[in-house]
């Protein structure tokens, strides 16, 4: 990951696109009985990568949302002696939080809502993410009842839960398990098709929203060819 100023120029571009505290996230009507192609973005959640890629695949949601399964996988370092959340996060403990947050989101809520809580984190800044605040307020703008609902209980007030820290060892093994390594990977039905890290590498299909709608929509159809 290179923190440089080209990409935090394009990551600012890229999230100026959407307004900044609205759930904006319109998805087509699912598709009865078929398969959904699975997408894995492997993330950090303060990385500027992450970031970047996640705004592209926020496109790629608005066109073939109906057509995927997508979920983050989070990476971090397992270390029994680290006192709050068990790993070790890049981008220091506030960054471990902001991935519980995620986490809990999306075990409790659908895509439409639960990406939007994530653009909206991003959009705040990444500085902002994993905050108490910024934590409430997008979801707020998501339709997610933070205070009183599952996905904020899991969390913990201060991105510290119980169920949500359990969430994220899971989750930190399952990316060790699928040797993801870099933020942002990607990978479509099971396969590694793109890497973001401070530039697109490893991406022999392409790396624009337009790149992995294609893919996508050939990994439906042949998995679809059958029905």
């Amino acid at each position: 990951m290179l923190f440089s100023i080209s990409l935090l120029g394009l990551i600012r571009f890229a999230m100026a696109l959407a307004p900044p505290l609205t759930a904006q996230y319109q998805f087509q009507t699912a598709i009865s009985d078929d398969m959904k192609v699975p997408v894995v973005l492997g993330v950090m959640s303060r990385c500027p990568d992450a970031i970047l890629c996640e705004s592209v695949f926020n496109r790629v949601l608005q066109r073939v949302g109906e057509k995927i399964e997508i979920s983050l996988s989070f990476i971090a370092k397992p270390n029994a002696s680290e006192p709050l959340y068990g790993v070790t996060c890049m981008h220091g403990q506030e960054e471990c939080a902001g991935n519980v947050q995620e986490l809990c989101a999306a075990k409790y809520h659908p895509t439409s809502e639960w990406w939007s809580f994530v653009q909206c984190q991003n959009f705040q800044g990444r500085d902002s993410i994993g905050t108490p605040e910024t934590a409430l307020n997008c979801a707020k703008a998501a339709g997610i009842d933070w205070e009183n609902g599952k996905a904020g209980q899991c969390a913990g007030k201060d991105g510290r839960g119980t169920e949500g820290i359990q969430l994220l060892q899971q989750s930190a093994r399952d990316s060790i398990a699928a040797e993801i390594q870099t933020s942002c990977t990607i990978i479509i039905n099971g396969r590694q098709v793109c890497i973001r890290d401070g530039t697109w590498y490893d991406c022999e299909g392409g790396h624009s929203p337009t790149d992995f709608i294609r893919q996508i929509n050939e990994e439906y159809d042949r998995l679809n060819s059958a029905n």
